[in-house]
C-alpha cells in the first residue's frame, strides 16, 4: 500500500482575510462543499490501495485536523510545536514508517479536478519508487506563472515517467514564457513519492543536520492515543 503523508499547515497569508494564520486555506471549503484538506484525504482511499494517512501539522491547527479527519482507523497525526519547512515535516513521517514503505507526500491545499487521473499517477509513481526513484509530480504548464517552480523533463523512464533534468525556482515572466513555449517544462506540483529508506539516505547525504535534528525530535516525542 501507498502511505499518504499529508502536510497540513500554512501561514494563511495568500488568501487573507479569508484565510488566516489560525485557519489557513487547507481548512476552508474554497471549491465545493469539502475543505481542501478533506478533498486531499478523499483522493487517497483504502479502496484505491492507500494506507491510512499520516498528517503532519502544527499545534495551532490540530483542532481543525482532528475535526476534519474524522474517525479514520489507523490514521496518525504528527504535531510540530514549530514549523521547520517541508523536508523536516517529511522526515518526521518517514522516521515513523518502515524502511520499505512508499510515501506519497501531498500538500493539503491543492484542488485536483480529476481524482482518477491523480490516483493513476500516484500508482505509477509508487511503481517507480519501488525501483528506487524519488518521484516529483509535474503539472502541465498552461500559462507563464511566475509564482510556481518548474521541472524540466529529461529522458523517459519506461512508460511511467521522465528523469528530472532540472528544478527551476520561481522564474521571471520572460523565462516563464520561454518554458511554456518550449513544452518540456511542467509546474512543480509539490507532490512526491519515494521509499522511506531512499528519502532518508538522500536527506542524510545532503542535509544531515536536518535528519539528525528530526531523529532527535522523534526519539524525544510523546505519543497520545
Amino acid at each position: 500500500p501507498i502511505v499518504p503523508v499529508i502536510l497540513c499547515g500554512g501561514s494563511g497569508t495568500r488568501l487573507w482575510p479569508r484565510s488566516r494564520a489560525a485557519k489557513p486555506k487547507p481548512f476552508l471549503p474554497l471549491v465545493g462543499d469539502k475543505t481542501l484538506f478533506e478533498a486531499t484525504l478523499s483522493r487517497c482511499p483504502a479502496s484505491g490501495g492507500f494506507s491510512p494517512p499520516i498528517v503532519v501539522t502544527g499545534t495551532r491547527h490540530l483542532d481543525h485536523v482532528e475535526a476534519q479527519l474524522g474517525p479514520v482507523a489507523g490514521a496518525e497525526i504528527i504535531v510540530e510545536p514549530a514549523a521547520r519547512n517541508t523536508a523536516a515535516a517529511i522526515a518526521l513521517a518517514a522516521l515513523r514508517l518502515p524502511a520499505d514503505a512508499v510515501m506519497l507526500v501531498c500538500p493539503s491545499d491543492h484542488h485536483i479536478g480529476d481524482p482518477a487521473a491523480f490516483a493513476a499517477a500516484a500508482c505509477a509513481a509508487a511503481e517507480l519508487a519501488e525501483d528506487g526513484w524519488l518521484v516529483s509530480f509535474g503539472i502541465e504548464a498552461t500559462a507563464p506563472e511566475t509564482g510556481f517552480g518548474y521541472l524540466k523533463r529529461g529522458e523517459p523512464i519506461g512508460a511511467k515517467g521522465f528523469r528530472t533534468a532540472r528544478f527551476i525556482e520561481k522564474p521571471d515572466l520572460e523565462r516563464a514564457q520561454q518554458f511554456v513555449a518550449d513544452g518540456n517544462y511542467a509546474w512543480n506540483g509539490g507532490i512526491f513519492a519515494f521509499r522511506v529508506k531512499d528519502f532518508l539516505t538522500e536527506l542524510g547525504t545532503h542535509r544531515p543536520g536536518i535528519l539528525e535534528a528530526v531523529r532527535a525530535a522523534v526519539e524525544a516525542g510523546k505519543v497520545d492515543g
